[in-house]
């Protein structure tokens, strides 16, 4: 599609130009938008005949962000024009897009066809669109049901980056207070475990639990599209991320309860990163108001640390033991099947990448 046939231009911009960057950056800010070039990998303008910018649009994967026009140009079919471009060039590649934007813009991205999935006022909505939605998820979910005679069935969420002593005990005392367990692992690929080593090492360690269910968490558990805060090293919860987090809350709560009839989400405590105790906050504000009771579990523990302190069990000390070569300091951390995996070949790939990576996963 082009705009050539109407009153509107459009261009890709150079997003390692200063110059373009910064334009981008005066047109956005008075709209309400913090533009920041390292998240997004394409940002399209629009212009009109005179050369004034009319509005402009990006995206990152699947996703469509900072998409905005001008004020005197929303009468126009300049919104239109790049919601529409946008979404037929992600479609052609993925097959399904996102829109992540603010809930007074989400009447918009509806009238082109768009469907809300949650919302979080005031900060965000998010939309999608394509050949799978959530519906397709829910599908999905049905096939793993594991009928249940009572009303015991629970949920865990684990990203197991890697699989821990920590995970497996809260797994185990999950699946010993309940009749069925849904254990979602996350599915993003922005771990230093990939997700086909974090499904098989959880799958080895709890083979012994045949009252839990393995789920692949897709697009809508602690996703990139709905949660993107979860990937990032955040030293302080602020407004953003807690509001992410409850979008990811309420998703859960709005399709997967439901139809898997959930009635509670075990959680282990968290003492050090922000962005879990902010998803923890969520689910104890959001998930009692649909049923679910948030069992919020202390973490494991082994023997007491330098300070006197519990030594708690955690998959980022052990990323961080990894990136210091001090793996053998943290082999009581570890289950069996993840032992077994980093003191062999088969995990030098992901040694290499901790040792050389920055973020908090």
């Amino acid at each position: 599609m082009n705009f050539e046939d109407t009153d509107f231009r459009q261009e890709t911009i150079d997003l390692e130009s200063p110059f373009d960057v910064k334009r981008l950056k005066d047109f956005l800010s008075p709209l309400g938008f913090d533009f920041d070039p390292s998240e997004v990998e394409c940002t399209m303008i629009v212009y009109n005949l005179k050369g004034e910018l009319v509005g402009t649009g990006s995206h990152q994967g699947r996703i469509l962000k900072y998409v905005a026009v001008a004020p005197k140009f929303r009468d126009t079919t300049a919104f239109a024009l790049i919601v529409t471009y946008l979404t037929e060039k992600l479609l052609k590649i993925y097959k399904h897009t996102f829109v992540f934007t603010r809930p007074e813009n989400a009447i918009h991205f509806r009238g082109l066809g768009y469907n809300e999935i949650a919302t979080a006022p005031p900060l965000f909505t998010v939309l999608e669109l394509g050949f799978e939605s959530i519906r397709t998820y829910q599908n999905y979910l049905k096939t793993l049901i594991l009928p249940a005679n009572t009303s015991a069935v629970a949920a865990i969420v684990v990203n197991c980056n890697p699989f821990t002593n920590g995970h497996k005990f809260l797994i185990e005392k999950a699946a010993l207070e309940n009749e069925v367990v849904y254990l979602f692992v996350v599915e993003e690929e922005r771990s230093a475990f990939p997700f086909s080593v974090r499904f098989e090492l959880i799958h080895k360690g709890i083979e012994h639990l045949a009252n839990v269910v393995m789920v692949r968490g897709g697009m809508y558990v602690v996703s990139g599209a709905i949660f993107p805060s979860y990937f990032l090293k955040c030293e302080a919860i602020d407004e953003v991320m807690q509001k992410q987090a409850e979008l990811d809350v309420t998703v859960f709560a709005k399709y997967i309860v439901p139809v898997l009839k959930i009635r509670r989400r075990y959680v282990g405590t968290e003492v050090h990163c922000k962005t879990t105790e902010a998803y923890n906050n969520a689910m104890k504000s959001i998930l009692p108001g649909f049923g679910v009771d948030v069992i919020e579990v202390e973490r494991k523990a082994i023997g007491t640390d330098i300070n006197g302190l519990p030594d708690y069990i955690s998959a980022s000390k052990v990323r961080q033991a990894i990136k210091e070569d001090r793996l053998m300091d943290v082999l009581d951390f570890l289950p069996d099947s993840t032992r077994e995996f980093l003191l062999s070949d088969d995990s030098l790939v992901v040694r290499h990448s901790i040792k050389s990576g920055h973020g908090r996963h």
